[in-house]
Formats: structure tokens, C-alpha cells, sequence
């Protein structure tokens, strides 16, 4: 453990906002251009780039969490300001709501999770870091 921790601390530092940044936009958190999702949400094993491993990366329940949470911020203020302006019908509100819950949440996903792996990727978690992990 203490081999794991020397390392980390000798390493450069990564750019957590860059990283991310570049996640978001569904690429590399290392170079940037290749791609980071062979399908919808299935990461490439390694960067057809820069050869960087993507298959380190344990998003697990994260992304759909966050992505709930931004939605749910953007979808239950306009649904309350258009029900306090406009009152429209509950028909309405369905037809506006509910297509922009589903858009926004399916939209958002893979942009959340590659945004996590980047954040994975300059804290240099589970497996980023260059070196394998060891069994506490």
C-alpha cells in the first residue's frame, strides 16, 4: 500500500477541470480527441488516440444519479413557473414535461458519465493512475 501511495504522490498532477471537461464532451480525458463511448454508454477498452486504458473506469450508479438531480433542477422550476403563469391543462403539462424529462435525461448521460471518468482519470482512481491497484 505504502508503494501506491508514494507513487501517487510523484506523479504530475492532472487537471481535474480539463479532464472532465473533455469527458463531457464524450472524449478522452487524456488527449482530448478520440473517442470515449463505443456505444451509447460502453467506454473503448483504450483511446484509439493516445492509447490511454479507458476500461479502468467505475461509474456504476453515479452518472443516472447526477443526471436525475441536474434534470429534476431544470424540469420542476419551468413545470411550477408554467403552472403559476399559464395554468395550462394537466394534458398540457404531460406533453411539455414529460418528452423534455426523457430528451434531457438520455442527452445528459453519457455527458455525466464521462465527465465522472474524467474526474477517475485526474484523481488518478481505480487503476488511472498507471499502476495497479493492491488489495487492502
Amino acid at each position: 500500500m505504502t508503494i501506491t501511495i508514494e507513487l501517487a504522490d510523484t506523479l504530475p498532477a492532472r487537471s481535474r477541470k480539463r479532464a472532465m471537461a473533455r469527458g463531457f464532451r464524450c472524449r478522452c480525458p487524456r488527449c482530448g480527441v478520440g473517442p470515449l463511448f463505443k456505444s451509447y454508454l460502453k467506454t473503448f477498452n483504450t483511446c484509439a488516440r493516445c492509447g490511454e486504458e479507458l476500461h479502468h473506469e467505475r461509474t456504476h450508479d453515479a452518472p443516472p444519479y447526477f443526471t436525475m438531480t441536474i434534470v429534476a433542477h431544470i424540469v420542476v422550476p419551468g413545470l411550477l413557473v408554467a403552472e403559476k403563469f399559464w395554468s395550462p391543462d394537466l394534458w398540457v403539462h404531460a406533453a411539455i414535461w414529460l418528452p423534455m424529462t426523457l430528451v434531457l435525461t438520455l442527452g445528459l448521460l453519457p455527458m455525466v458519465k464521462g465527465a465522472i471518468i474524467g474526474l477517475q482519470w485526474a484523481n488518478r482512481m481505480h487503476g488511472f493512475g498507471g499502476h495497479a491497484e493492491t488489495p487492502e
